[in-house]
């Protein structure tokens, strides 16, 4: 019996756990030292075999349905195996998964490093592990990072990873050298729009917060994994404003409006900042309402990001008062599968937080609203969970 059962839900954050050197062994070999000193390192105690060993247990293996949302990371099913993950998206009962990465989560911040050659290599290189990870199961979606640190490259680069499969686009939420919005990026919009294909911003490309905030003469706080280098309750809530500001460029500098075909998706990054983000920019807009680039939007900014715009809630956010604010037509659902962070039972939250709203606007959530962001991405058959009215 399927996590899921009765309407088709469709995920936009799921994610594989890389092993370390899975990464570097898809870089190109001239450049594969280069770019795996710039990867985080995890110290290796034995960790890795054992992870490898437990999942070929035998007796391991035989709990793993019944385990299939309590165990997190490595142990979950399918975490690194790509011939173990469609049995895992079988029992989840989702129609589709948009597949992020894990490990190479730590190469986004190389867009604003000094060597943009890096930058550009290990795109490449993601773009081809997760076309290679997702090329088992048409429900997987790979999803591309896009490096933005040499605009000769990025539609080089774009144009690869879709060749090899991938369904979405995904660019750092922080800028680099130069604005998301500049010139030089406007082939990419073009191509990513002609495709049928989302830009995707993730949880990783936003620049993190300043380590001063930390100081606050009292012990260092842990994170939940019982570490310092993760999310904590200060960190996290700089998590949107390097999307707040690259949106908000993207909008006013009418990027959004020369590619009104085009979607953006902000995932992992939550959406409880949402409707405060489209207030400002209004207001903005109001009360710089002589500038040129303001005269030309085609509609208020908030009308605009509601046109073109969508977001991943996190479970623990009121999604009700969201839909609320924002309208049906921007929040998706997404399980995090199989990090910690998505929760023994994302449907059971969510369901919650949903008490209130409409049928439509549940459908929208789960089903209806990833469909129009992943466009070509979402092959038609799979919009639908076979046999299964959209509920």
């Amino acid at each position: 019996m399927p996590y899921v059962e009765g309407q088709t839900v469709h995920d936009a954050d799921a994610h594989v756990m890389e092993l370390p050197g899975t990464l570097e062994s898809y870089v190109d070999p001239a450049w594969r030292e280069r770019v795996a000193a710039k990867l985080k390192k995890k110290a290796d105690d034995g960790w890795v075999q054992k992870a490898r060993d437990l999942q070929r247990d035998p007796a391991f293996r035989d709990e793993a349905a019944e385990n299939l949302l309590l165990r997190k990371n490595y142990q979950a099913m399918g975490a690194f195996d790509k011939a173990d993950r469609p049995r895992a998206v079988d029992l989840l009962g989702f129609a589709s998964q948009l597949v992020f990465t894990t490990a190479g989560l730590s190469l986004l911040p190389l867009e604003y490093g000094d060597d943009p050659a890096i930058a550009a290599e290990a795109a490449r290189a993601h773009n081809r592990m997760m076309a290679d990870y997702c090329s088992v199961d048409p429900r997987l979606l790979a999803t591309a990072y896009i490096s933005l640190a040499d605009p000769s490259r990025v539609v080089e680069i774009a144009r690869e990873a879709i060749a090899l499969g991938c369904k979405g686009l995904m660019i750092p939420s922080a800028v680099g050298r130069r604005s998301a919005s500049h010139s030089d990026f406007e082939p990419l919009w073009a191509l990513a729009q002609d495709a049928g294909l989302p830009i995707l911003f993730h949880v990783g490309g936003e620049k993190k917060i300043d380590t001063a905030y930390f100081e606050n003469g009292g012990p260092q706080v842990l994170d939940f994994h019982g570490g310092a280098e993760n999310f904590t309750s200060v960190s996290f809530m700089a998590i949107p404003l390097s999307v707040w500001q690259t949106l908000s460029v993207l909008v006013f500098d009418g990027v959004f409006d020369r590619f009104p075909n085009l979607k953006f998706g902000a995932i992992e990054l939550g959406a409880g900042w949402l409707p405060s983000l489209m207030q400002f920019m209004d207001s903005g807009a109001a009360a710089f309402a002589k500038e040129e680039r303001i005269q030309k939007l085609s509609a208020k900014p908030s009308d605009i990001l509601k046109r073109q715009f969508f977001a991943t809630p996190y479970p623990h956010e009121n999604v009700g008062w969201i839909i609320q604010n924002v309208g049906e037509d921007v929040c998706l659902f997404s399980s995090d599968y199989p990090h910690v962070e998505g929760g023994r039972n994302p449907m059971k939250r969510f369901n919650e937080s949903l008490e209130g709203t409409s049928q439509t606007a549940r459908r929208k959530f789960f089903r209806d609203n990833f469909i129009t962001l992943m466009g070509a991405g979402l092959a038609t058959e799979l919009h639908d969970i076979p046999g299964l009215r959209a509920a």
